[in-house]
């Protein structure tokens, strides 16, 4: 037998409670299976979030890429004579050269092989100037007779089904077949595109006795009866504008042409200055001369019948020639290249100078890389602001007017000397380059986005049509002529803006709604106040959305005063309330504290609303004039009004805050000696008498800032919209507030108990232990709640959508629309051609959108962590 004592029955009692407390098996298996679904769940969810940052990077990278060079070719063509004109179809198939002795010659662009031949009668006359439409189908050309024969040089292109081929094909090249004076091209449907040349010698006009030397060309009206407008320039300097008006006798083709002209004023020209350049807008209102002394005279033909010289403006130094002038798509822009390779872009703008006579003037919008040598030729692309200009060193470059880029540097393989034009082909995916040599050079290349640059995307662009540099975004248009905006500057701004005023009404609601349920009403009025709050975040946005379209808005603006006295009323209504309360027995007070209280506040509020409602009238007409709307015009009335409603918060803080340093001490010792109901009622009397103080210093600034000339109209208050930022941040907030209560009352009720105590202990009021106790104590958890409905409200997409107007505008006007980023995605995106430009554009609006809600939100996590560390020393 052992000699070991028995246990006792304490060691016994020690021993079962160890059994007891030792972890069983399977809870040790939940637990790390628990904590490997939250590790694995965790680690997916960042790798989704690379991912989406990944995919989006993917999809924007191609807005930054450069352009790619696919190939060249050079061919010799069989000219007798110089080539005075080239064109081109959009599909890089065929080209047709003009030569000065009346041959028109189409070719295969790939091989060079001809593929048909024209010969115009020009009687022997020879050819003195040439110009072209924008398409560079219908050509006009100046005679040394004073003539003006127009020709057309164009392409049909038909579809040809493959059963119905025709024998006898010729292959061109691995792509192109050839019968005649035909070119096939298969296309990705089986069937075949044809391709013909169509050069037509059409109506002459005699303009002048003396050869023409300078020429410019315009058409517009209907096919049916086409308006020809061209103006020249003979040797005697003298400038004329036609205007032919065609019929077209749709039964036989035959056409009538009735022709005006207009001899317009001299021009000018000092001393040996010659003309360099001539050009003429589509609707015949303005005529552009260049001279070789860097000049640019401009013509107002308004009025046809009184035509003037309205402007002679230089636009290169002092005996540097203007050697290429022409007009970009829309012709708002003017391109001038000059003698010493300068490349400039000129808007003709509204200034309501006094110097010109139609109060515009030529002003210089942007100066381009220049070019290494003396600019030759400048000619503009059919469909976007690119255009391409050759020098007389060889070189050929294309640029991209608002973006201000060189997109493309090419050079000649040729021999230099020889008079040179360029064209970009239709779908600007190439340029060709005739020489007067007969010498062809073509380049095809691809540049998907060259509208787009880091500056276009965030900087101030000066535009066409707008009188300085701004941040526009309009991705779409009324006419293709107008250029796509794509500034993402005013959609980050609205996103802002939106949030802004969003916040400004959520965030005092939600943090005194959840300060006063946490700390002062009863619990039972918290269990049911909090479930209600919940509950609210559970409404779709887009029912509150169509709510504040279709009810809020409208409501807002036929109320609008009543509105204004409610942002006061409200707040006045919450303390007189509580000053009734304040005036209350004290064990009416304490008997009737919770619900009745509640209750009280409640009423207190819609009383007030309601007067605000029956006053709102009356203050528009005291304060406005009447007419709000008609107020923040500034058509009528002073910024006085408004100024004094926006000082009064302010001036009342001013106010009791020098109250509490003058007499603070002396007042608190006189109410606390008195009995709680007199004291309740002296300190309503203190409040109104600081109110009225309050008004009075007010309004004495606002008339004093008047005084001085500040007006807030025309800054954060302008003229009023019905859709707007004010209800939107109503709207807004009313989406976010649920959101803010939710998590900062859960933040201030996990303070813990015994530091309440602690400060009531020490004689602290509620009010006093819940201002220097538990907010500081639960600032990390606050500030988390007041981040994270602000997240909610950068984000939000469905209200701002129905209520914000969509008008991408940057300015803080509270009456006025918005859109944002997130918006713009909704909108633009179902409609956006995939991988174009605006699809990559909208995808770049939400990577942005990503990368400010990551910047917000690490930098909130920064100072969430400060305040917990705060915290934590209490």
């Amino acid at each position: 037998m052992s000699d070991l004592p028995a246990p006792s029955t304490q060691d016994r009692a020690v021993s079962a409670r160890t059994r007891r407390m030792t972890t069983r098996a399977s809870v040790k298996i939940g637990e790390r299976l628990a904590g490997g679904i939250i590790t694995v769940g965790g680690l997916m969810v960042i790798v989704a979030v690379l991912g989406i940052m990944v995919f989006l990077f993917r999809v924007v990278a191609p807005l930054m890429a450069g352009g790619e060079m696919y190939g060249s070719v050079r061919h010799q063509l069989e000219t007798r004579a110089p080539v005075i004109w080239a064109n081109a179809d959009e599909f890089q198939t065929l080209s047709t050269v003009l030569s000065a002795d009346g041959v028109a010659l189409t070719y295969h662009i790939p091989t060079g092989t001809e593929i048909s031949r024209a010969e115009f009668d020009f009687g022997g006359v020879g050819v003195s100037a040439v110009s072209g439409t924008l398409e560079r189908d219908r050509v006009a050309l100046g005679f040394e007779d004073g003539t003006v024969r127009f020709v057309t040089l164009g392409f049909s292109a038909t579809a040809t089904a493959q059963a119905r081929m025709p024998g006898g094909l010729t292959a061109l090249d691995a792509r192109d077949q050839r019968l005649d004076d035909r070119v096939f091209t298969q296309v990705g449907t089986g069937d075949f595109r044809t391709l013909a040349a169509i050069s037509e010698l059409r109506t002459v006009e005699q303009i002048s006795d003396t050869p023409i030397v300078a020429l410019d060309y315009r058409i517009g009206g209907t096919p049916e009866r086409p308006v020809i407008a061209f103006a020249t320039v003979d040797t005697l300097g003298q400038v004329r504008v036609s205007r032919s008006r065609v019929q077209i006798n749709m039964m036989t083709g035959e056409e009538t042409a009735t022709t005006t002209t207009t001899d317009l004023p001299p021009i000018g020209l000092q001393g040996n200055e010659q003309v360099t350049g001539l050009l003429l807008s589509g609707n015949a209102d303005r005529v552009l001369i260049s001279s070789d002394e860097g000049y640019i005279y401009r013509y107002d033909l308004r009025n046809l019948d009184a035509p003037a010289m309205a402007e002679r403006r230089r636009v290169a130094d002092p005996g540097v020639a203007v050697t290429a002038m022409t007009f970009l798509t829309a012709e708002d822009a003017l391109v001038v290249g000059t003698e010493d390779g300068g490349v400039a872009v000129w808007f003709r703008l509204q200034t309501g100078t006094e110097q010109t006579t139609d109060g515009r003037e030529l002003v210089r919008a942007r100066v381009h890389t220049p070019m290494p040598a003396a600019v030759t030729d400048i000619s503009e692309a059919q469909r976007s602001k690119e255009f391409v200009v050759t020098d007389a060193a060889g070189n050929v470059w294309v640029y991209h007017s608002t973006s201000d880029q060189v997109l493309m540097r090419m050079a000649r393989s040729g021999e230099l000397g020889a008079q040179t034009q360029a064209m970009i082909f239709p779908r600007g995916n190439g340029v060709l380059l005739a020489a007067e040599t007969g010498e062809i050079e073509a380049w095809q290349y691809a540049q998907a986005h060259p509208e787009v640059t880091l500056k276009v995307l965030f900087g101030k662009i000066w535009y066409e049509g707008y009188n300085q540099p701004e941040f526009i975004w309009q991705s779409t248009a009324g006419t293709d002529l107008s250029e796509p905006k794509y500034s993402l500057v005013p959609l980050i701004f609205g996103t802002f803006k939106a949030a802004f005023y969003a916040m400004i009404f959520a965030v005092p609601i939600a943090l005194m709604a959840a300060i006063y349920t946490s700390e002062f009403v009863d619990t039972r009025v918290r269990g049911t106040v909090k479930p209600m709050m919940e509950m609210m975040e559970s409404l779709p946005t887009v029912v509150l959305g169509f709510i504040a379209a279709l009810v809020l808005a409208p409501l807002v603006e036929e109320w609008i005063g009543a509105v204004l006295l409610g942002f006061f009323a409200l707040p006045m209504g919450l303390m007189l309330g509580a000053f009734a309360w304040q005036a209350l027995p004290a064990q009416a007070a304490l008997k009737y504290d919770g619900f009745p209280k509640f209750i009280l506040m409640g009423v207190s509020i819609l009383v007030t609303a309601w007067v605000a409602s029956r006053l709102g009238v009356t203050l528009e007409q005291a304060l406005f004039y009447g007419d709000f709307k008609q107020w923040t015009t500034g058509r009528i009335g002073t910024g006085t009004p408004f100024m004094f409603l926006i000082l009064l918060p302010l001036s009342y803080f001013v106010t009791a805050w020098a109250f509490r340093k003058q007499f603070g001490h002396h007042y608190r010792d006189l109410i606390g000696t008195m009995e709680r109901s007199r004291a309740g009622m002296v300190d309503a009397g203190r409040w109104i008498a600081l109110l009225i103080i309050a008004m009075i210093l007010s309004y004495a600034v606002a008339a004093l800032l008047t005084l001085i000339g500040y007006d807030p109209r025309g800054s954060f208050i302008d003229s009023y919209q019905q859709r707007n930022a004010l209800v939107v941040g109503f709207i807004m907030a009313f989406a976010v507030i649920p959101n803010i209560y939710t998590l900062a009352e859960d933040a201030l009720n996990s303070v813990p108990g015994h530091l309440r105590a602690a400060s009531l202990a020490c004689g602290a009021t509620p009010w006093q232990t819940a201002r220097w106790v538990v907010l500081p104590t639960a600032a990390s958890g606050v500030f988390s709640a007041v981040m994270m409905g602000m997240g909610r409200a950068v984000g939000e997409t469905m209200i701002v959508v129905m209520a914000a107007g969509n008008t991408p505008i940057m300015e803080w006007n509270i009456f006025s629309g918005l859109r944002t980023l997130s918006a713009n995605i909704a909108i633009e995106l179902p409609e956006a051609v995939k991988d174009g430009t605006n699809y990559r554009v909208l995808f770049l609006a939400a990577l942005t959108l990503f990368i400010m809600t990551f910047v917000i939100n690490t930098g909130a996590e920064l100072i969430r962590q400060r305040f917990r560390k705060r915290a934590f020393n209490l």
